[in-house]
């Protein structure tokens, strides 16, 4: 079978999980072969083979964590070089996107960005979008050159399948602009236990029907029942209840979890296309004619701060 390959999305060795669904999609067309760069590149080996890379090419450079960007893109040009893959495979994050676009642009290959699945086809990699805000579903391919495909973050189930994962290095020469962009400070990030927003398997989000950010615990409280991200609409954002950070939809963030639970949210164009991928969604809101009704699988009429209290007290019963 050709090879497929998939940049890794990990932090010091430890291999994050949408990489090991864009694994799961690599394996439908062909065989995985994982690039890995930066501080812990080899350690990320191990799990990667348990799910299906047969190689994995590596380089811990330290361009990779001292510049922006630019180094991964002349890492996967030389992966692609050497590989000649059937197609390359990215996270469909800020960074992710801009280096599948940067790398597409250098091989002379289209590109198709947050797909939701991808399936092979006889002349290629055919992969499914939502688009013009999640109205529409398309399926697409790339009819020149090596097809560069970013993926939404819980488009796939995570499969382990046994495979070697040889280890392999893989040679890299930086060109002039890979040392345009220095990273100068860092600050962690305040950690909240909770997951990632574009990552979670489940999301609860807040909108105007909050009334203030002093009501927000409550939404923070149903998430943490469930083990889940919180989200917040641009109404809720731009008022100052919430971090820009959290923001859901057209202008912030865009999910798809397996669940997502929209609390006083009424379903905004704007807010829609930052969720409507979403498996299965749940809105609570006391106006009956709110358009969030149209596209949800459950619908709560009610007031939020009656339902959402309730809900997370039986939750938590049901896990005691």
């Amino acid at each position: 079978m050709a090879e497929v390959l998939v940049l890794v999305d990990h932090v010091d060795g430890a291999v994050r999980k949408p990489t090991l669904e864009l694994l799961t999609l690599a394996r439908r067309i062909g065989d995985p072969v994982a690039v890995a760069l930066g501080t812990g590149a080899e350690a990320t080996a191990g799990v990667l083979g348990e799910h299906g890379a047969v190689k994995v090419l590596t380089s811990d450079a330290p361009e990779f964590a001292d510049y922006l960007v630019v180094p991964k893109v002349d890492a996967l040009q030389a992966a692609v070089e050497a590989v000649s893959p059937a197609a390359v495979l990215v996270v469909s994050s800020a960074e992710g996107k801009e280096i599948a676009a940067r790398l597409a642009l250098r091989i002379g290959s289209g590109i198709i960005t947050d797909a939701t699945d991808l399936e092979a086809g006889e002349q290629g990699p055919v992969a499914t979008q939502a688009v013009f805000a999640a109205s529409y579903t398309t399926k697409s391919r790339v009819s020149k050159g090596v097809p560069v495909i970013t993926v939404k973050p819980n488009s796939a189930p995570v499969e382990p399948a046994a495979a070697a994962g040889a280890v392999e290095a893989l040679t890299v020469s930086f060109g002039d602009s890979a040392t345009g962009t220095k990273v100068v400070s860092r600050t962690p990030r305040e950690s909240t236990g909770r997951p990632e927003l574009t990552e979670a398997a489940i999301v609860v989000s807040g909108g105007r029907g909050v009334n203030g950010a002093e009501n927000f615990p409550l939404i923070e409280a149903l998430a943490d029942s469930l083990g889940a991200a919180v989200g917040a609409s641009r109404a809720a954002v731009d008022a100052g209840w919430y971090p820009h950070t959290s923001q859901v939809g057209q202008t912030g963030k865009s999910v798809s979890p397996q669940l997502y639970i929209a609390s006083g949210i009424s379903g905004a164009i704007q807010h829609r296309a930052g969720m409507q991928t979403s498996k299965t969604i749940v809105a609570i809101n006391k106006d009956p004619e709110a358009p969030i009704f149209e596209l949800v699988d459950y619908g709560v009429v009610g007031d939020l701060f009656t339902v959402v209290p309730q809900l997370t007290e039986e939750i938590t019963t049901r896990k005691g």
